[in-house]
């Protein structure tokens, strides 16, 4: 039997103000799998996500989470209909505590149980961040930055987690405990459509894997099948 389909992007047409950074994009996320976008910086890796999450008006296309269409709903509803979004970078609220933080992401849950819940998970999951849940956000490390966006995108209590570049800017040792986070993730069964640069820290993560190059996928297949075409490799990414 075929996967479900968690998210589904059907020709995709999107951007800013001028011609769409995005160009007919179509992709699936299955239930429970982790799908790649890897390409050059600029090439619309970030828009992709943010078109997802309705921060980026859809122009063309379709957009559906299980099947209902999240296309022109604002983004608010977007996060309470099940995508969490962990953006690109900490953004992090530097004055509040690691666990005000987290507690932001489930701003649109009543529910005290539910959001008490959801924080034991965290850190289970996250266990530095719960020796550090009185510490200010200002104060941490780039990795316990990282881990506290992460920690937030749980907290949403998503269907589908949008994970955007989470290497970026981190030492190599620091690169392989968020990828560890991200692998404990999947293996609970979460569907997830990573953003990353570097396709070789997705080898054995992730089931698939599209090239992103001026907002059209120039390549999708398998990770490995991606890493033995040296031509792509150089054209897309510099080797």
């Amino acid at each position: 039997m075929a996967d479900r389909p968690a998210l589904t992007l059907t020709d995709v047409v999107a951007g800013y103000a001028g011609p769409p950074v995005l160009n007919g994009l179509s992709l699936v996320v299955e239930a429970g799998h982790l799908i790649t976008v890897v390409g050059p910086n600029g090439h619309g890796k970030t828009t992709l996500l943010k078109t997802i999450s309705g921060l980026v008006g859809l122009r063309q296309g379709e957009i559906t989470l299980d099947g209902a269409s999240l296309g022109g709903l604002r983004p608010d509803i977007i996060a309470a209909r099940g995508v969490a979004h962990v953006p690109q970078g900490d953004m992090l609220f530097p004055q509040m505590s690691v666990e005000e933080n987290l507690q932001m992401g489930a701003y649109a849950e009543r529910d005290r149980h539910v959001i008490a819940e959801r924080l034991d998970e965290v850190f289970v999951r996250l266990p530095k961040l719960a020796e550090r849940r009185r510490q200010l956000a200002s104060t941490l490390s780039g990795g316990e930055r990282r881990m506290v966006g992460i920690g937030r995108g749980l907290m949403m209590g998503g269907r589908v987690m949008l994970i955007d570049e989470p290497s970026l800017g981190l030492a190599p040792l620091v690169i392989e405990q968020i990828y560890a986070v991200i692998a404990d993730l999947k293996a609970s069964g979460r569907s997830i459509l990573l953003v990353e640069e570097n396709p070789a820290r997705v080898i054995g993560l992730a089931d698939r894997i599209h090239l992103l190059d001026n907002g059209r996928f120039v390549w999708s297949g398998l990770p490995d099948d991606l890493m033995a075409r040296d031509e792509l490799l150089a054209t897309y990414l510099g080797g």
